[in-house]
């Protein structure tokens, strides 16, 4: 189906604010893990959806902030902010939101009509209606944060995560070795020619068997499946700091960075809180945290399900957490809770199941935003087990530390 593009005169009237910046000032928002909700009636233990409401109070936020002009107009479009009356506030409000609709950054439905077309902002009480990001959005939220954690990436291919084998393949970095079957044919033309003048003398034409065919040498760059957990209790939006939008952040990054750059790798991403659920990464926006215990167990169960689905070199969980393990589920179905302490039967089922994924040959790395003793206690013996490693980070800096890590990752045998 054809795109139409339609052009109209420059009026002022959105204060030429672009829609990718506009994206861009809204992340967090649109990110929100609840940390901004939790003290309030709505907060994360209803399911209440932001509205229309909500975006435009974020977006006025935004504008307030200064966050949409950049340096040299700034002063200038703050005077006219200033200048603006109520109505003509709410007029450039509504439309900066029908400008994500036309983007296609957002969908918007009027809840009275299930089956109305998502095709503007005026719908309905702007207190009713809701609004989606789509993924669009979230592949865009996902490389900014990319490219603001780690700048440019250089080129990609399929599998890159470096190894000490060597393979045929296209980008040459060791000696030309006999072709065998089934190798890449990537001829190194010079040996080629030389072994063939070698064994028949110089003649016209050459002749070339197939004992002398050579071909090159390259690092063999495996693939790797990725499942990473990331922990939703809610300690994660406690102690006056929100934890889990970042690990959001990098999540996006990360699914960016696989499909991009390391197209034969896969990603996958599970919750763990009472329980465990995959999550796919187009649903991250939605998710937020809950009156939830850590159920690592639960969570490394459903990941190395996951795993064994996946044919691949490498196969790691990474586990985003600020607590250490505080419930299990029972065989019986019930789950057993206790928040105090390193609980023996919590942290003994827990480590069952990480030796499990030892003998699976799954790696499990783990990115700790917290630094209690209990948690610190706990994943020492995981990465014991595993030969995994531990990161102390904080929000700012868990996406530098879980990006490098990924893609520098070495494996120790591919066979």
């Amino acid at each position: 189906m054809p795109r139409y593009i339609n052009y109209s005169r420059y009026t002022g009237e959105d204060l030429g604010i672009d829609a990718d910046d506009l994206l861009k000032a809204l992340a967090d928002f649109l990110l929100e893990s609840g940390f901004n909700t939790q003290y309030s009636p709505f907060g994360e233990w209803s399911d209440r959806e932001r509205t229309l409401d909500d975006l435009k109070e974020a977006i006025r936020q935004a504008l307030e902030e200064g966050k949409l002009f950049d340096e040299e107009s700034l002063q200038q479009m703050m005077e006219r902010l200033q200048s603006l009356s109520p109505e003509q506030m709410q007029t450039l409000l509504d439309r900066l939101v029908q400008k994500m609709v036309d983007e296609g950054q957002i969908t918007v439905q009027d809840p009275g009509d299930p089956h109305a077309p998502n095709g503007g902002a005026g719908q309905g009480p702007d207190s009713k209606v809701k609004f989606e990001v789509t993924d669009k959005s979230l592949d865009f939220l996902g490389f900014k944060t990319l490219k603001d954690l780690l700048g440019s990436l250089g080129k990609s291919s399929f599998g890159r995560h470096d190894t000490r084998d060597l393979a045929t393949g296209i980008e040459t970095s060791g000696s030309s070795r006999l072709y065998e079957f089934g190798d890449t044919l990537n001829l190194d033309v010079s040996q080629t020619l030389f072994s063939a003048i070698r064994r028949t003398g110089v003649a016209s034409p050459i002749d070339i068997d197939y004992q002398d065919l050579h071909v090159h040498q390259c690092e063999y760059q495996s693939s790797c499946a990725t499942v990473l957990m990331l922990d939703c209790s809610h300690s994660m939006i406690l102690y006056g700091e929100d934890r889990f939008t970042p690990a959001k952040k990098v999540a996006l990054a990360l699914a960016h960075l696989i499909r991009t750059q390391y197209p034969g790798d896969s990603l996958r991403c599970v919750l763990f809180h009472d329980g465990a659920e995959e999550l796919a990464v187009s649903q991250l926006a939605r998710v937020k945290v809950g009156p939830y215990y850590t159920n690592t167990r639960d969570g490394l169960i459903l990941a190395r399900k996951l795993l064994s689905q996946e044919r691949k070199d490498m196969r790691q969980i990474v586990m985003i957490t600020d607590g250490k393990p505080s419930c299990i589920t029972l065989d019986d179905g019930r789950t057993y809770r206790n928040a105090f302490g390193l609980d023996p039967l919590v942290i003994g089922r827990t480590l069952e199941e990480v030796s499990r994924c030892r003998k699976q040959g799954i790696l499990i790395n783990t990115f700790m935003l917290a630094s209690d003793y209990g948690l610190v206690n706990f994943v020492r013996q995981v990465t014991e087990m595993c030969r995994g490693k531990a990161y102390f980070t904080t929000p700012y800096t868990l996406g530098q530390y879980l990006l490098m890590d990924y893609m520098n990752r070495k494996t120790r045998t591919i066979h």
